[in-house]
């Protein structure tokens, strides 16, 4: 009898020494764009039969249990029933497929100095974006960080710690994935903050605007907002009680934010301007200036002791990530980061070759996500579902 599995169980069988055959039966131009590292392509579509070739591709696994993927979980549910057919006995389905893969996220406790300061990172694993719950285990007030869209996942993990999510705040507005920040604030019925700059990129819902140096308390707990201008115009950085830099896409525990995806001429341009600099250089080069007084004139200026906690974490096109693996904190201290990432050493003119030499492929459908993002488009959970498909590009 075939199986399912959800999406978190195949996390926890990929995380264990379970030995097993993961089977993908998308078409191969979307297994390449994305896929679980491991699995074997073998496409299949409805009223398809298994060609010899098709079967010895997995021939080698019959000792092993077999588990298929496909989008949503039908072609692969299809292709299980047709090994279950062949003799094969120990087959299971990945429910939902890669679109409800791309929601699991692991809920991972940041170690802090303080026993009042209370710190969980949310993992989304199959894109790498980071958000946070922060709050204070004395008052048990707390603020959400870069919520994504699975607002819940928020809720339950301020529950679970104790905690009360009394205002949401968002770094900048974000192009790689559909934000849940506005989202959770109305579910709420609590405040919505970004950087006071966010006014400037045509913001159509409201907002409660955060300016550089001020601070919101959760009890004891104290989170200052730091302007950080590079990745976006918008881009603040939440200085945690002194100790934890919840920096979005300015810094990363292995690069820096990429820098062309918004900056023109003038750097309060909303959008971008390709039709002039098709290649996007003009815009990296202004966001890299940026970047580069950001890094060195505030962040660099912070203690070595200071624990970055990004806004995003690398992932390969096979589900891997560049650094750290899901379940463990992607954090780093300040001056590890100082000594170790090459980027930071560079002076401003290297910094800036650097960033534009080569730039990175756009976030598909970025500026669709924008859009959303900024309220000036409604999006549906089908549409959230498909912009979000695959892991994000936000590094430089």
């Amino acid at each position: 009898m075939i199986e399912q599995l959800s999406p978190t169980d195949l996390a926890a069988k990929l995380d264990s020494e379970d030995s097993f055959r993961l089977v993908d039966t998308r078409p191969a131009d979307s297994y390449e764009g994305w896929h679980i590292h491991g699995a074997t392509n073998v496409p299949f579509g409805p009223g398809n039969d298994l060609s010899s070739e098709e079967l010895s591709a997995i021939d080698d696994a019959e000792d092993e249990s077999i588990v298929t993927i496909c989008g949503k979980g039908l072609t692969s549910t299809a292709f299980a029933f047709e090994l279950e057919q062949r003799g094969y006995d120990d087959v299971s389905v990945v429910k939902g497929g890669m679109e409800d893969w791309s929601k699991v996220y692991e809920v991972v406790p940041i170690e802090t100095g303080s026993d009042d300061l209370e710190i969980v990172q949310l993992q989304r694993r199959a894109k790498g974006c980071l958000g946070y719950v922060v709050g204070s285990t004395a008052s048990r007030r707390a603020v959400a960080v870069d919520p994504t869209r699975q607002t819940d996942r928020f809720k339950v993990a301020a529950e679970e710690a104790g905690l009360t999510i009394e205002r949401v705040l968002d770094t900048h507005v974000h192009a790689d994935h559909v934000s849940g920040g506005r989202q959770l604030a109305d579910e709420l019925e609590v405040p919505y903050h970004l950087g006071e700059r966010a006014a400037e990129r045509d913001v159509a819902y409201e907002f409660e605007p955060l300016a550089d140096g001020e601070t919101i308390a959760m009890g004891d707990v104290e989170i200052e907002t730091l302007a950080a201008p590079g990745h976006t115009s918008d881009m603040v950085n939440y200085l945690v009680d002194g100790e934890a830099l919840l920096s979005g896409d300015t810094l990363f525990v292995d690069s820096v934010g990429r820098t062309e995806l918004q900056f023109g001429a003038d750097e309060t341009d909303t959008g971008t301007n390709e039709d002039d600099d098709p290649t996007g250089e003009g815009d990296a080069a202004r966001g890299a200036e940026l970047l580069y007084e950001t890094l060195h004139g505030t962040i660099l200026e912070l203690p070595d002791e200071t624990q970055v906690c990004p806004g995003h974490v690398s992932v390969t096109a096979d589900n891997r990530y560049e650094v750290g693996s899901p379940g463990e904190p992607i954090a780093e201290r300040l001056g590890t980061l100082r000594e170790t990432l090459e980027l930071l050493g560079l002076d401003e003119e290297a910094f800036g070759e650097r960033l534009t030499a080569e730039l990175p492929e756009k976030p598909p459908n970025y500026e669709r996500v924008i859009e959303i993002n900024t309220g000036r488009a409604s999006v549906d959970e089908t549409e959230a579902t498909e912009l979000e498909l695959g892991p994000n590009n936000c590094a430089a």
